[in-house]
């Protein structure tokens, strides 16, 4: 059982910002939703609330940015590119802002449906010029991922974890490096956010089977570690990505990409939302009908590789890393 961290990023952001009174906290009407509430209510100085008003937001936070400040936005994923995607383009990632999109509830993390759903953040954001996109898989990188946005120069999109988040890395979160979760000479597995959780829990019945698992664990989208994925790809008899988002434009069209572009000539599976909606319900229940989970993960591996793996969902249920980490309601609005 790995450890579970109760609010990781409420703790994290207080202790980056607290020291910094260039740091501004900006929250539209979601404050207590992004764990920002303590701040506010300890820091409120460096904290506007801007309301239900993100268009106004990630335009005022240009004009504070161009000021020397340092703002940090605070709401759900969706309302950070859908509803403001004029003023993301023209009042930030044009000029090149050092604006931070501090984005909660990403993909099926959440159970309001279409409208609350980020599915396609992945896709619009890499298609912006200037922008970053970093993305947290556990409590560690959560904790430790400020501190690298802080520090690029131009706007940066980042994909966060909430409530009780489990802690399954022990380094920081590296910038523009993937992680090397395992290593096994037949399949290349490359995840990222909640995803990776689900592939750990995978790789142990895989290895028992005798099936060799490189797992990549991906926390930059953009850029991307090119040259560590293409030195884990050689030799593999095939490559799986696994992720919290529409395969279309996300990480497994990134990973498409690279492979063609490089004439590797490997075959790749793509796991994710197969471009479709998705309801509103829990996450296990939303990644396991959707093929994000574990035994998807397992299935598409023996397809792949032509053999009968015998792995049930019983056996990946029993080797689970966490708990059902749902005290703080991490799924609610």
């Amino acid at each position: 059982m790995v450890e579970i961290v109760n609010r990781p990023y409420a703790k994290a952001f207080e202790t980056f910002a607290a020291a910094q009174p260039d740091v501004l906290c900006l929250s539209a009407d979601l404050t207590s939703s992004c764990e920002v509430d303590g701040f506010r209510d300890r820091y409120p100085d460096q904290f506007l609330s801007l309301g239900m008003a993100e268009q106004n937001m990630l335009s005022f936070a240009g004009g504070l940015a161009m000021q020397g400040f340092r703002p940090f936005l605070h709401t759900f994923s969706v309302f950070l590119y859908r509803r403001p995607y004029d003023q993301l383009i023209n009042s930030i990632a044009y000029s090149n802002r050092r604006v931070r999109l501090m984005g909660f509830l990403p993909g099926i993390t959440t159970p309001g449906g279409i409208t609350h759903q980020a599915i396609e953040d992945i896709s619009v954001m890499r298609a912006i010029p200037n922008m970053t996109i970093l993305e947290c898989g556990d409590a560690t990188e959560v904790e430790t991922v400020l501190d690298v946005a802080d520090v690029i120069d131009g706007p940066v999109y980042v994909r966060l974890l909430r409530g009780e988040v489990p802690r399954l890395f022990s380094t920081p979160f590296a910038f523009n490096r993937l992680r090397t979760l395992s290593e096994g000479d037949d399949v290349l597995v490359v995840t990222s956010g909640v995803c990776t959780e689900e592939a750990l829990r995978a790789t142990t019945a895989l290895k028992a089977r005798g099936v060799g698992i490189h797992h990549l664990h991906v926390s930059t989208l953009k850029p991307f570690d090119r040259d560590g994925l293409i030195r884990a790809a050689r030799g593999k008899q095939g490559v799986v990505t696994l992720e919290n988002h529409t395969i279309v434009g996300g990480l497994g069209s990134l990973v498409a990409e690279i492979l063609a572009e490089e004439g590797l000539g490997i075959r790749l599976r793509r796991l994710g939302l197969q471009d479709t909606f998705a309801h509103g319900a829990s996450k296990p229940y939303l990644m396991k009908k959707y093929r994000l989970d574990a035994s998807a993960l397992v299935a598409t591996i023996g397809d792949m590789l032509g053999r009968t793996l015998d792995i049930d969902d019983a056996e990946l249920e029993a080797v689970r890393i966490d708990t059902v980490h749902s005290a703080q309601k991490a799924e609610a609005l």
